[in-house]
């Protein structure tokens, strides 16, 4: 991964030397290079700090400037197709980077028809000299992490939030909490986008992107910068590219046919994301997902791949052992670090440092720690998250799929008003009605915590809409009940875990 970051000020006085140094408190993204760029009549200036994966040699360097010096680009990820757009635009590199192709796609094709052409994961700060035009890209899955916003009179934007909270106590800002990003976070565990922890700061939506007209920003209209409605409607980020809406109709394929074409499709997308002058390696853990990676890898490999897992002294937390009978069946060149409780418990101190904003994810810590050990050995590590989500592993697909079943015989009115009904029953009633059910429950369920369980299933049912269901199926609380004020909770995490700003988002690690 690399760290890009970017701003629009007419207070910075050194704008390269104030964006290395902003550049210098996300270097861990990007050890390898830092570089900058300025535009003293538009007052931008970007800034960069690199890890190097496809042409190691300068000529890869960032921010970069097209051939004709129209365009520059800040750019994190990377596009596994970027040959084949390469070939496409018929023309001369300069090297051999990935970010080149990117770069004279766009200032050729245009930013939604270049962006359409990619295939990767990437987020970008992209501007036209030409046009005077900054504009800000995020991936169709938002796997590259993008902020943007208003600190004072400043635009900036950035790979995660500590350049921006950088910025603001360089010029004298302060950034101010969120109270609806709280709430969200309370709610799913984590702040989903658009929203940051910060007010005025937002996450750039995956398959989005914006643009900033610097001819708009010299408009007496534009309020000079100002955080102002008008300034927000011109600054309405745009989807590019949405899931595919689900199909009902039936696609005649026997099961042999779906297999082949689904192999067919995982080898193609792994051997694209295998594409690297680094060392390569990949996260074992011995389940469905990442064994099918891995074993891919291999079949595509002249050498063992290198395998990392995580092990626990637990039995029934530990995985390890799957991931080694899985490596050696493959013939992987595995490693696995067995973790203590003790190791555990020395991340804990360094996670305020780590993450920019709450993160509510039980993995964090294995995860972290699986990475550490990967990148004593390799730059890249291949993974398989994402499985679940696309396969459907959760168990609570299954689950809301059972509750739409069970459900769609009763009037909506019915099942709604209903469930509203026994929310607001006295507990000892409620389980007075539902003995004959609770009697279905295994014995080692019903313990006294079994009312909150069905308090849960009641909010569920008495959602109108599907999506809505689906939507609480997710919520850890009711946010329409809350019962902690956002002072009050700031506070307290201020006070015990050296500020809410030094959380980092669920995409942050990327």
């Amino acid at each position: 991964m690399c760290g890009v970051v970017g701003f629009l000020s007419s207070v910075v006085t050194s704008p390269k030397d104030h964006v290395r140094e902003l550049a210098s408190t996300i270097s861990y993204r990007g050890p390898d290079a830092d570089g900058a760029w300025s535009d003293s009549s538009s007052g931008l200036t970007l800034g960069h700090c690199r890890l190097s994966i496809i042409d190691l040699t300068e000529t890869g360097a960032q921010p970069m400037l097209s051939a004709t010096g129209k365009s520059v680009v800040s750019y994190n990820g990377e596009v596994y197709n970027f040959e084949e757009v390469a070939r496409e635009l018929q023309r001369e590199f300069r090297g051999g980077s990935d970010t080149e192709v990117l770069l004279e796609a766009i200032e050729s094709l245009g930013v939604e028809v270049a962006i359409e052409k990619f295939r990767g994961m990437f987020a970008l700060g992209f501007y036209s000299l030409e046009k005077q035009e900054l504009t800000l890209v995020r991936d169709r899955f938002g796997i590259k992490p993008l902020y943007y916003g208003w600190v004072g009179k400043d635009f900036i934007f950035a790979s995660e939030l500590k350049p921006i909270r950088a910025h603001s106590k360089a010029i004298g800002v302060p950034l101010g909490i969120s109270r609806e990003a709280i709430e969200q976070h309370l709610r799913y565990g984590y702040i989903p986008a658009p929203l940051s922890i910060y007010k005025g700061i937002y996450k750039l939506l995956p398959g989005s992107y914006l643009t900033l007209s610097m001819k708009q920003m010299r408009e007496p209209d534009f309020a000079g910068f100002s955080p102002v409605p008008s300034t927000e409607a011109k600054l309405s980020p745009k989807r590019y590219w949405r899931l595919p809406p689900h199909s009902t109709s039936q696609v005649e394929m026997s099961s042999d046919e779906a297999l082949t074409g689904l192999r067919e499709v995982l080898e193609e997308s792994i051997k694209l994301r295998m594409i690297a002058d680094v060392p390569l390696g990949a996260f074992l853990s011995g389940g469905i997902d990442s064994s099918c990676v891995v074993a891919l890898m291999q079949s595509m490999s002249s050498r063992p791949v290198k395998t990392f897992s995580i092990g626990f002294h637990e039995a029934r937390y530990n995985e390890a052992d799957h991931a080694k009978l899985i490596s050696e069946h493959l013939g992987t060149e595995h490693t696995e670090l067995y973790v203590t409780e003790q190791d555990a418990m020395d991340v804990i101190p360094r996670l305020p440092t780590m993450y920019d904003e709450p993160f509510a994810d039980s993995s964090q810590i294995p995860t972290y720690l699986v990475s550490k050990l990967a990148r004593e050995k390799v730059t890249v590590s291949l993974s398989g998250d994402g499985g679940d989500e696309l396969f459907r592993g959760y168990q609570r697909y299954e689950l809301f799929d059972r509750i739409l079943r069970y459900t769609r015989f009763l009037p909506t009115c019915l099942r709604v008003n209903g469930a509203k009904a026994m929310l607001h029953l006295p507990e000892a009633l409620k389980r007075i009605l539902l003995q004959p059910a609770l009697l279905m429950v295994p014995e080692h369920y019903r313990h006294e915590r079994v009312g909150n369980q069905l308090d849960r299933g009641f909010r569920l049912l008495s959602q109108r809409e599907p999506n809505e269901m689906y939507a609480q199926l997710f919520s850890h609380w009711d946010t329409a009940n809350p019962t902690i004020g956002a002072k009050e909770w700031t506070l307290g995490i201020n006070g015990n875990l050296h500020g809410i700003s030094d959380f980092k988002s669920k995409t942050s690690p990327l």
